[in-house]
């Protein structure tokens, strides 16, 4: 009779520890496929091949320029907002882009970008403040740079990856999305609406 109890007892500990393992196997199925949904569903640079007008990155940064923009933390809430006047100037494949913000704290910050034009819509661009080196890929009215970056955050600089799209609507207005992440994860997002003069 123990010895009946003890294979039973023995089989139910079985089935339970087999039925956790069923459980969270499916969970990790779950949880594989929501990463493998979301890293397909991503934006990419191919999809705007079509798309007009097309985006010359000289000819739009070129002279005097000014911005509006808003940065939202993770949750969506607005937690800045800024003005950017720019001054463009390119000879041959070269550029540079000089860019001075503030902030509605009072912050004030200059940028300056350092442009290649590598041709068949592929760019490079260089700041103080970008680790390495800025891809750029431009297709269509799109153009999406990659880039690391020096952020600095309440008197503390975090290193954070920029996914940074450009959309040409015309000839004089180009709107900027740029999802701040860090570990993979998106952090913050920037919005701007950049106009020619």
């Amino acid at each position: 009779m123990r010895i009946l109890l003890k294979s039973a007892s023995s089989a139910t500990r079985y089935s339970a520890s087999r039925l956790w393992h069923v459980k969270w196997l499916k969970k990790l199925a779950v949880i594989a496929a929501c990463i493998s949904l979301f890293s397909c569903s991503s934006a990419s640079i191919e999809d705007y091949a079509n798309s007009n007008p097309t985006l010359n990155l000289a000819a739009f940064f070129d002279g005097e320029l000014t911005a509006s923009g808003i940065v939202q933390d993770y949750s969506g809430k607005v937690t800045r907002k800024f003005t950017v006047t720019m001054t463009g100037s390119w000879q041959g494949n070269k550029g540079e882009l000089k860019e001075w913000f503030i902030y509605d704290d009072g912050e004030k910050q200059t940028r300056i970008w350092y442009l290649t034009d590598l041709g068949n819509g592929q760019f490079e661009g260089r700041a103080d403040d970008i680790l390495g080196v800025a891809k750029g890929e431009a297709n269509g009215s799109a153009l999406r740079w990659r880039y690391d970056m020096k952020l600095l955050v309440d008197g503390s600089e975090y290193e954070v990856e920029f996914d940074d799209w450009m959309f040409l609507v015309d000839n004089k207005t180009i709107i900027n999305k740029s999802d701040i992440n860090k570990f993979g994860i998106k952090v913050a997002e920037v919005t701007l609406v950049i106009q020619r003069k």
